[in-house]
């Protein structure tokens, strides 16, 4: 992978980011104080469930 991609990459994940607060930010503020209420546990099981989703999305796409 060339510095370009991740660039582009990089870029995605932040327009995808960005479209929760902007299209509705009541829902976004709901959301973030909901995970603020979470046990690290949960983050970190969430946060692997992330990991594992994006890992398996790029070797279905390679």
């Amino acid at each position: 992978m060339d510095s370009g991609t991740f660039w582009v990459a990089l870029a995605l994940v932040l327009v995808i980011e960005g479209l929760l607060p902007l299209a509705s930010p009541a829902a976004w503020r709901r959301m973030f104080t909901q995970i603020l209420q979470l046990r690290d546990g949960q983050l970190r099981f969430f946060g692997l469930c992330s990991i594992a989703a994006g890992l398996f999305m790029l070797w279905l796409l390679s």
